[in-house]
């Protein structure tokens, strides 16, 4: 009888808990882990996919033409919970079952979000590059009690980032979600507004949304000089949905304090944030503490040896997600 067979496309991958490999090794499943230890490109991951039966996934780019190549595939098992990746409409089309992670990565981005508040009100960033470059400059900075904060989406990750806050006094909290869930965190005073309010009112702005055709260049030139002279800016959810480009030449103007991103439209980022001082950037890691990305492939891993031994899915990516990419069309 021939293996079942495994393409695990993201990386690292079993390097600080090799449960999920012992999972596959285990249940007889062949497994490759990409060979090129960078996340793949769409052609290169095209190239990869023939005679693989499912694909333990990151955020590559998996569309119809990788999916016209992959014979075999019959499930793609997404390590985390972002689907812009993937072209759920073609996988249905083509009996591709989807599934995800989408509680295991919320609490280590959560906590980033959090350090990087706490990184751009203080400019711990902006004196740790002058202290490499035997510069003494002691910065004046803001703490979050003192502070009104702009939290765009509320459900797992800002939601946590929300309840987190709660630890640092009370804080003004401005919150947009286009399904309010008014007890979120019933003991703090949160006000519902809108995106413009949030824009206009907010000394610090924290984006927690999926990337969808709604979402794409939601935050643009427009919205940021709508923004005070001296606000922050936090990205952790997914490049694209802030428009880098304008992004970089707001703060060159000299609007804006400060803004970290964490996630961009292209990855590796190289682009014109990397010249700004005061533009904190880091490399995709929201979901990087060992404990939630061992859970996340742990997660994945097992939904895929469920599929592969005849066991019902416990992870299939709901239909709202569909529509979602439905109403993009």
């Amino acid at each position: 009888m021939e293996k079942k067979k495994a393409l695990i496309t993201t990386v690292p991958f079993g390097d600080k808990n090799r449960f999920p490999l012992e999972l596959l090794e285990d249940n007889d499943i062949e497994y490759v882990i990409n060979p090129l230890g960078r996340k793949v490109t769409e052609d290169e991951l095209a190239e990869m996919v023939d005679d693989f039966d499912v694909i333990i996934a990151g955020t590559e780019i998996i569309s119809d033409k990788v999916m016209s190549r992959a014979k075999k595939l019959k499930l793609i098992s997404r390590v985390g919970i972002g689907l812009d990746g993937v072209d759920l409409l073609a996988a249905e089309r083509r009996g591709i079952k989807v599934s995800y992670t989408p509680d295991a990565p919320a609490p280590a981005v959560a906590e980033l979000t959090i350090g990087l508040m706490l990184s751009l009100l203080r400019g711990t960033h902006i004196a740790n590059a002058k202290m490499h470059r035997g510069e003494w400059q002691r910065i004046f900075g803001r703490r979050i009690p003192e502070i009104t904060i702009g939290i765009i989406g509320a459900g797992r990750i800002g939601g946590r980032v929300i309840r987190r806050l709660s630890a640092f006094g009370t804080p003004r909290i401005l919150v947009n979600d286009t399904h309010p869930d008014k007890d979120i965190a019933s003991h703090m005073k949160l006000e519902w507004a809108s995106k413009e309010d949030i824009y206009k009112q907010a000394d610090l702005i924290s984006v927690h949304l999926p990337l969808t055709a709604h979402t794409k260049n939601m935050i643009k030139k427009e919205q940021l000089l709508s923004m005070k002279p001296d606000a922050l800016i936090i990205n952790t959810a997914r490049g694209g949905i802030i428009n880098e480009q304008d992004l970089a030449d707001v703060m060159r103007s000299g609007h804006l304090a400060g803004a970290a991103i964490d996630v961009f439209e292209q990855e590796p980022y190289h682009g014109p944030l990397a010249e700004i001082e005061r533009c904190l950037l880091t490399c995709h890691m929201g979901s990087m503490s060992i404990d939630c990305r061992t859970r996340m492939e742990i997660e994945a891993t097992e939904e895929a040896v469920r599929f592969l031994t005849g066991r019902s899915l416990e992870a299939l990516v709901p239909e709202t997600e569909y529509n979602v990419q439905k109403q993009g069309l």
